[in-house]
């Protein structure tokens, strides 16, 4: 595992040597930028606006610019010697229960492991207390000229620090609430609900990147001179004028997707044929009621067909 930090896990007077590493990678698609005229690369250069010139990476420092706009340099050595605590520790300063933590603080996932063998024990002993409270550690560190909240979590065999962002960075979310009174029938949840049962439990580790696939079957294609793949069937995004109609035709395109196009559910939809009370539309049974219906006249058509055989057979004598 490459290190990205090193450092000490406080855990009250428990001092723990700890190393960090990523816990997830990209396979993010990269373009590089060409001149069309002859696929040339686009580079860029630096250059101090002051006099043009060109700059080498040894030539850049750092500043901070003021809200007046002037510039303090910052060095290296100046970032070193911030007395800051976190700078080489992660104190732990409270503990919270891993459940009560909002998505929207997560951010990036990265193992924590022991730097050395004499942090096996002190490590495990955390790892095993917070895996039996349920409970996950809160803490600061600095890391790349930044100074970071973190949550730290027992997973499985390892101890996994995931950076949280600050309170203040989370947007409120008024923005995004839907304008206006909005009326959701029961019909609609229940039928809402059918869809949720029919497409069933998701298993996250059978997704993969489509889209990079298609990227590097492109690429292939283009380098052997072949015909590129074609594009697949049109995408959906139209308005939904009938929501129930929508609904119920997902629920039946789930099932058959699943091989389930003999099993129904007894779920309600809303008539076509106008609106009841209140200004929603009528319900009606539909699955369960329409099969015992054709069953009831399956059975009266049977038993009028036993009645005119008997009564001919008498007629007959």
């Amino acid at each position: 595992m490459r290190s990205v930090w090193s450092g000490n896990l406080a855990f009250g007077l428990v001092s723990i040597p700890v190393k960090l590493g990523s816990a997830v990678s990209s396979h993010k698609i990269s373009f590089r930028q060409i001149h069309l005229a002859d696929q040339g690369r686009i580079r860029y250069q630096k250059t101090c606006e002051l006099d043009e010139e060109v700059l080498t990476t040894a030539d850049i420092g750092r500043a901070f610019e003021t809200p007046d706009d002037q510039l303090v340099e910052v060095t290296d050595a100046d970032l070193q010697a911030l007395p800051l605590p976190t700078a080489k520790t992660i104190e732990v300063s409270g503990f919270v229960e891993a459940s009560s933590v909002d998505a929207m603080q997560l951010d990036t996932p990265y193992f924590l492991a022991p730097s050395s063998p004499t942090a096996n024990k002190p490590y495990v002993l955390m790892r095993e207390a917070l895996a039996r409270s349920g409970k996950a550690a809160v803490g600061k560190f600095a890391m790349r000229n930044s100074e970071h909240l973190a949550l730290i979590t027992a997973r499985d065999d390892i101890l996994l620090l995931q950076t949280l962002r600050w309170p203040d960075e989370l947007n409120s979310a008024a923005d995004a609430v839907p304008r206006g009174k909005v009326n959701i029938s029961d019909n609609e949840l229940q039928l809402a609900d059918t869809l949720i049962e029919a497409l069933g439990e998701a298993d996250l580790a059978a997704y993969h990147d489509e889209y990079a696939a298609a990227v590097e079957a492109l690429v292939t294609a283009k380098l052997e001179g072949a015909e590129p793949p074609a594009a697949g069937g049109e995408g959906g995004g139209g308005q939904v004028v009938d929501l129930m109609a929508a609904l119920q035709a997902s629920v039946d395109q789930a099932k058959d997707s699943r091989g389930e196009e003999g099993r129904h559910a007894t779920v309600t939809e809303l008539s076509s044929k106008g609106e009841g009370a209140g200004g929603k539309r009528t319900a009606k049974k539909t699955t369960a009621k329409k099969t015992a219906a054709k069953k009831t006249t399956a059975r009266k058509t049977a038993a009028r067909k036993t009645a005119k055989k008997a009564a001919g057979h008498r007629k007959a004598n």
